[in-house]
């Protein structure tokens, strides 16, 4: 069984207590120490939470794969400290051998934060993390108790975590540590990993990942830093993924899957399903904005936020919801055409293949 930590009160320092802030401190440096020694964390961060190893440790980054049961060659994204641009900096350029400058202004405008930037690898570092590749991926993440992980794990000489999402490859991410410790229980124990509870994650889906490894920027994955807030703070287009894309995190076909089918539907198709099985539906989920009505009392019913950074935010934990052992169909409503809903319509569609 994994060891939780509560890392909590590092989220509002200002309204803990004194004896808060020092067990959140405790915690931190004893899951620094467990890094640095090459066992596994599970680290919060605003996206989701990561399974976190020592990024140029290969056999601590070899049980990530292990545990998710990942293929070797897809890579992983390296999370780095920045407490000033200075260190994050520093941290990109221990693994990245070129910093385009278009990739610079993408870090000024959207580090720490829900951006991963994929870079030309240093070919002596983080090659287990890459998957082999001569790119790697690199994020600064904004959550507090990942930076103070961060920071704390840079004292002890740890450059980076490499850290997909903690959950069995394929699997619905997790964005509480309850969600961690439900994937892993069964499978480590506390010697082989600890989790850092920094409470839910606030933004809820995995970063925007954009190329920056061939010249010019591309988008290969949609988060919530959309494509027309790239392009600003960029001053040029961004691309979209082209088939000479690098591999990258969470870009298959298939991915963020219940063990329940999903299937995006209209609204319309959704009732008119409903009333066609009548008070015979059973075994369906139901994840729609707006209202349905059945005769069946038999249905799981969750209502779905009318904006996408509310429905990013509680999207993962509805699904984990939704898929219960009797469920064998989670029908959602197809999210809006607009680009504010390009990442929850993204796992949707990797969801549902």
């Amino acid at each position: 069984m994994a060891l939780m930590l509560d890392a909590r009160a590092l989220l509002r320092p200002a309204q803990a207590d004194a004896a808060a802030l020092e067990q959140a401190a405790q915690a931190v440096e004893q899951a620094a120490r467990a890094l640095a020694s090459g066992a596994l964390v599970g680290l919060p961060t605003e996206t989701v939470y990561g399974l976190a190893a020592d990024a140029d440790q290969a056999e601590a980054v070899g049980r990530i794969f292990a545990a998710k049961g990942r293929p070797k060659d897809h890579p992983l994204i390296v999370h780095l400290a920045g407490a000033t641009p200075q260190q994050w900096r520093a941290g990109a350029e221990h693994y990245a051998h070129e910093l385009p400058d278009f990739a610079e202004k993408l870090m000024q405008a959207f580090w720490p934060g829900p951006l991963t930037l994929i870079l030309p690898r240093r070919p002596e570092v983080g090659a287990a993390a890459a998957g082999g590749q001569d790119s790697i991926g690199l994020r600064c993440p904004a959550h507090p108790v990942a930076q103070a992980l961060l920071q704390a794990c840079q004292d002890l000489g740890v450059h980076g975590l490499a850290a997909p999402s903690a959950n069995r490859f394929g699997r619905v991410s997790p964005t509480s540590a309850a969600h961690v410790s439900d994937e892993f229980d069964a499978q480590l124990s506390d010697q082989e990993l600890l989790i850092l509870d920094g409470g839910a994650c606030p933004v809820g889906i995995e970063s925007t990942i954009v190329d920056c490894s061939r010249g010019r920027p591309v988008l290969l994955r949609p988060g919530m830093i959309g494509l027309e807030a790239l392009q600003a703070a960029l001053g040029m287009p961004v691309a979209l993924r082209d088939q000479a894309a690098p591999k990258a995190s969470g870009t298959l076909e298939s991915h963020y899957a219940p063990a329940a089918r999903v299937r995006l539907m209209p609204h319309a198709e959704i009732q008119a399903a409903l009333e066609l099985l009548g008070a015979d539906a059973r075994q369906i989920a139901i994840y729609t904005r707006a209202p349905v009505s059945s005769a069946s009392p038999h249905l799981l019913l969750r209502y779905m936020p009318t904006g996408a950074e509310a429905c990013a935010q509680e999207l993962f934990a509805v699904l984990r919801e939704l898929d219960q052992p009797e469920i064998k169909l989670i029908w959602v409503e197809a999210p809006p055409a607009d680009a504010a809903w390009d990442g929850v319509r993204d796992r949707l569609q990797r969801a549902a293949a």
